[in-house]
């Protein structure tokens, strides 16, 4: 598994890093054209043309290659946890395509989700190409995991979000054989991308002042709206979804890109995934020497956009950014979001929702100031507090969110004050009965295509050839095997439980054995049952909410 992961993270970290380059400079391009539009009008006629060439393109590829669409994290995970099929020949070129395609019109949309579903892909060639019997057969899915965490870790930089993330948001288990595979795969991707990046974090905050022990009553009341927003996210996401379902699939892409113009031409700060919207909240308190390096901020902070941000044209300066401003680019980065994800175009919301987080931080933290007295060196923690707060309350992977946003930020001195807003947005997100974005849009899916779901993880598993297959199962506290003897559990018929994992010790289990929370239960299968038992364990040794 280690010296598998260590090619899956160089095959997807390389992957990545093309696909990353290309929505850098599709975003930077999208800015600049916009800003010519605005300075000669008539270029707006062919680029409406192209726009609509552009979503026609984008809806019969997606119709063609589903698996393509969105995100890919939901995907990703339905391929991990219910077997669905992955075509990696496919799903690769509509991604780059449609991504890049998408970042040139300037959609909201950020590149994470697609880099964990193209870390996959990535992963299955691998695990295809070093497939000699059916026991690299049945770990194909374990590969996958190292795979999407492979390309977290090179999307962001974040090789241990990239692995967490593996565990806590698509794997959803603490197996060692997935700890090993993603810890691999992710270091050596975080390599990759820092090859060709550098060293300098993804959104560099600079120096984050530490959070005086008497001024922590703030985080409070910043983790209960940080939660609040997730929650509103979540539902504003799922919400215009529904609306284009009702829309015919050719037409939903070009909407998308249609309404892209007047934001472009208007409030051009929201295009993209959003990282000049958390840098703006990270410096709106203190001022900002270069207002133009906040317009030049992209996806992935570039540094030879500053030069071409004074070309932009734009109609504000950071030192004219006050409360109403921000609230204006945090509602519209909202609904500007919601339509670019809803079309079903290809393009991710991890960047979008953390800067939605980071300006609803920002908000918070400026109208303390002005209201309550905050002093000012304080906002851009309260920015950073929100970023964690709001993805932890919309994915509900609040561990991912905090080594997220400290990796990111390059520094551990703010740790406590972003945990405790993680886990406040989470608590509130729970209280709320919201589920996870990923789980929401994966149900979603799966019954919209309910023909990918086949014996395995793709077409090439023929059930003649797999014979039998293992597979590790993670009981959690409360699940309905918990605290019951083997004897009696209704196991699933065609599978048998050869082995038992408590801490360090291996057990064979007898009919009288307990089934005791956090053990692993090693289960044999035959092949042709692999849904049918995946299932069903999956009911029996996870918690019913």
């Amino acid at each position: 598994m280690a010296a598998a992961g260590v090619l899956i993270g160089v095959v997807s970290g390389v992957l990545v890093v093309l696909y990353r380059l290309g929505i850098e400079y599709g975003v930077e391009f999208a800015r600049w054209m916009y800003a010519q539009i605005r300075q000669t009008p008539w270029l707006m006629a062919p680029w409406a043309v192209a726009a609509l060439a552009a979503g026609l393109l984008i809806a019969w590829m997606i119709r063609r290659e589903p698996m393509a669409s969105g995100s890919g994290i939901p995907q990703t995970e339905g391929v991990v946890l219910f077997g669905l099929k992955m075509r990696w020949q496919t799903i690769l070129p509509v991604r780059f395509i449609g991504g890049l395609l998408a970042g040139a019109f300037g959609l909201s949309m950020g590149r994470e989700g697609p880099s964990i579903q193209i870390g996959a892909c990535g992963a299955q060639f691998v695990a295809h190409r070093l497939r000699r019997g059916r026991r690299e057969d049945m770990q194909e899915h374990y590969l996958v995991t190292a795979g999407a965490a492979a390309g977290l870790s090179a999307a962001f930089s974040a090789p241990l979000s990239g692995m967490m993330f593996a565990l806590e948001g698509v794997h959803r288990s603490f197996s060692p054989a997935i700890l090993m595979g993603a810890t691999a795969a992710s270091l050596t991707a975080d390599f990759v991308s820092k090859y060709c990046f550098g060293l300098t974090p993804v959104l560099d905050f600079g120096s984050l002042p530490q959070l005086p022990i008497g001024q922590y009553v703030w985080v409070l009341p910043v983790g209960l709206i940080a939660g609040l927003i997730g929650v509103l996210m979540n539902r504003s996401l799922l919400g215009f979804q529904t609306l284009f379902g009702k829309l015919p699939a050719m037409a939903r892409p070009v909407v998308a890109l249609g309404l892209a113009l007047p934001v472009g031409l208007l409030l051009p700060q929201v295009l993209g995934g959003g990282a000049n919207l958390i840098a703006l909240a990270e410096h709106v308190g203190g001022g900002m020497d270069d207002g133009g390096a906040l317009m030049a901020a992209d996806d992935g902070g570039a540094a030879g956009l500053q030069a071409a941000a004074a070309g932009f044209g734009s109609i504000w300066d950071v030192a004219e950014v006050g409360l109403g401003m921000m609230i204006l680019l945090f509602v519209a980065k909202i609904l500007f979001t919601s339509t670019s994800f809803g079309a079903g175009t290809p393009g991710g919301i991890f960047m979008p929702i953390l800067s939605v987080g980071a300006l609803g931080g920002g908000i918070c933290g400026l109208a303390a100031n002005q209201f309550a007295g905050l002093p000012a060196e304080s906002i851009p923690l309260f920015a950073v507090c929100g970023m964690a707060g709001t993805l932890s309350a919309s994915v509900k992977t609040p561990i991912t969110s905090i080594l997220l946003t400290v990796e990111m930020s390059g520094t551990v001195t703010h740790m406590l004050p972003v945990a405790l807003s993680a886990f406040i947005g989470l608590l509130v997100s729970d209280v709320l009965h919201v589920k996870p974005i990923y789980g929401a849009l994966l149900e979603r899916y799966m019954k919209q295509h309910p023909n990918e779901v086949a014996a395995g993880t793709d077409e090439a598993r023929v059930p003649s050839k797999v014979g039998r297959g293992v597979m590790e199962f993670p009981v959690e506290m409360g699940a309905p095997a918990d605290m019951h003897r083997v004897r009696d559990v209704a196991w699933p018929s065609g599978c048998l439980i050869v082995g038992l994992r408590r801490g360090e010790s291996e057990i064979v289990p007898r009919g009288d054995t307990e089934v005791r929370a956090g053990d692993y239960l090693i289960v044999l299968f035959s092949g042709e049952e692999a849904p049918f038992v995946r299932d069903a364990m999956n009911a029996l040794c996870r918690l019913q909410r």
